[in-house]
């Protein structure tokens, strides 16, 4: 076993030869502050630190929010990030929205400080013995590690909530989870949160009587009633209105519906598994979601690693999205041809700010344009410059694989700078680009912008 104190983690061979994840403990010691002497030790990925009772460390110090800031771990050691907290954090004096703490750090919560220790003691976080889950593919331990937290969650009928950056596999994960429980014969409902229009939602998750509204011709189902038996997912719930929340909260308790304009509640049999992008304890403490509903929905938490974190599933992945990609256009099978080692490097260097949907998309674009992975293919890559400084045409390829490059390039660079300007909400950015939301939302999942 390791016993190198730096807090990184290693694989550990078990008795059933399936490994396992030694993880060294941390311990958070309040020592200034109302709950001096309070103390908390784990090995969990992540740590929270707040006022709220579901918190790790919970601080009874009203300078604390709700949902102040959490620890990550990461192969590094321990990540600090605020939570859009009221009072700030610091670490060691410092005041950070996001930094990398050491053994003995003093972290400032409001009013509040914490010493931040390693420990001797470790556990073992168990892998999952195959490197797939469902169609997820992964034999590094971040994902075997996350498989095998899955394989215990999809055999309960437990709420789940998946967080992950866009792009990392949350509709597949709520989809294994799906078919690898006892509802897999039922149906497995989707509904995107960020897609529907404000004063459509009530009427898509829980359906309409005939006259209810303008435009309800006919009585409607709503997705609740559809995913009867199985699973519904629902896909960015971060979006979800304000206003439409206590329904979907009073939903999840009590197992019933009552559809827009109906006078009555119907009883519905489904499990709820949502998904998010967005750091839900950030739009808590910013009054935009409510504690009570995110409470209800992480009763099982997932975190979806980003590509950049498991970069040892590169090689599978190119091989799976490969194969993946002939069946999906309907070309015949194509021997799959490892990329050369310069490729491989070039793939490795790069940030995968899209994840695994950037990657899909740079392998079908290698199998349209070329037919062999080619990082000059990669979504995004900015054509080579001419002489002049401007982008030069790829006067090498055919007149309309050219010209989608670089209709590609055109669309990712101007998406990234408008949605940057727009501080990241896609309403304010679709208004100011004048494009319907709808159709921003679709280009910006095409080239893998969040």
């Amino acid at each position: 076993m390791n016993t190198d104190m730096s807090g990184h983690t290693e694989v550990i061979a078990s008795q059933d030869m399936t490994g396992g994840l030694s993880v060294r403990r941390v311990r958070l010691q309040v020592s200034v502050g109302p709950d001096a002497g309070a103390e908390v030790a784990s090995s969990s990925e992540t740590l929270t630190i707040g006022s709220a009772p579901g918190n790790n460390l919970v601080l009874t110090d009203p300078t604390v929010s709700r949902f102040h800031a959490e620890l990550v771990r990461e192969r590094g050691g321990y990540r600090l990030r605020d939570l859009e907290s009221t009072n700030g954090t610091r670490v060691d004096h410092v005041r950070t929205m996001d930094a990398f703490v050491v053994d003995g750090s003093t972290l400032a919560f409001g009013n509040t400080s914490v010493r931040f220790t390693w420990v001797a003691e470790q556990d073992v976080v168990p892998l999952h013995p195959e490197p797939r889950f469902g169609r997820l593919v992964g034999e590094g331990p971040a994902m075997r590690a996350l498989f095998a937290r899955l394989a215990r969650l999809a055999v309960t009928d437990a709420t789940v909530l998946i967080e992950g950056e866009s792009g990392t596999g949350k509709e597949l994960v709520a989809e294994a989870l799906h078919q690898q429980s006892p509802r897999a014969s039922g149906p497995f409902v989707v509904v995107d949160c960020g897609s529907i229009p404000a004063e459509l939602v009530e009427s898509e998750l829980f359906g309409h009587e005939k006259g209810s509204f303008t435009g309800a011709t006919h009585e409607r189902r709503g997705a609740f009633e559809a995913a009867q038996g199985g699973t519904l997912f629902l896909d960015e719930i971060g979006e979800l209105p304000l206003a439409v929340q206590p329904r979907l909260l009073r939903a999840l308790e009590r197992r019933q519906v009552k559809r827009v304009g109906a006078d009555a509640f119907r009883p519905v049999d489904v499990r709820f598994v949502a998904a998010t992008h967005r750091d839900l304890r950030a739009a808590v403490n910013r009054g935009g979601f409510r504690e009570d509903l995110y409470f209800r929905l992480a009763v099982g938490m997932v975190t979806v690693p980003p590509l950049r974190a498991h970069l040892e599933d590169l090689s599978l992945l190119l091989l799976h999205l490969w194969e993946e990609t002939f069946r999906t256009l309907g070309l015949p099978p194509r021997p799959y041809t490892p990329p050369g080692a310069e490729t491989l490097h070039q793939l490795m260097s790069m940030p995968w700010r899209g994840n695994v949907r950037e990657l899909r998309n740079f392998v079908e674009r290698s199998v349209a344009m070329s037919g062999a992975l080619d990082a000059a293919f990669v979504q995004g890559s900015a054509p080579p410059l001419s002489a002049q400084g401007t982008p030069s045409v790829r006067v090498d390829l055919p007149y309309k694989d050219a010209k989608e490059a670089w209709l590609a390039h055109f669309e990712e660079t101007y998406l990234r700078q408008r949605l940057s300007a727009a501080g990241g909400n896609v309403s304010q950015m679709a208004r100011e680009a004048e494009v319907d939301r709808a159709h921003v939302i679709k280009l910006l999942r095409k080239h893998a912008v969040r």
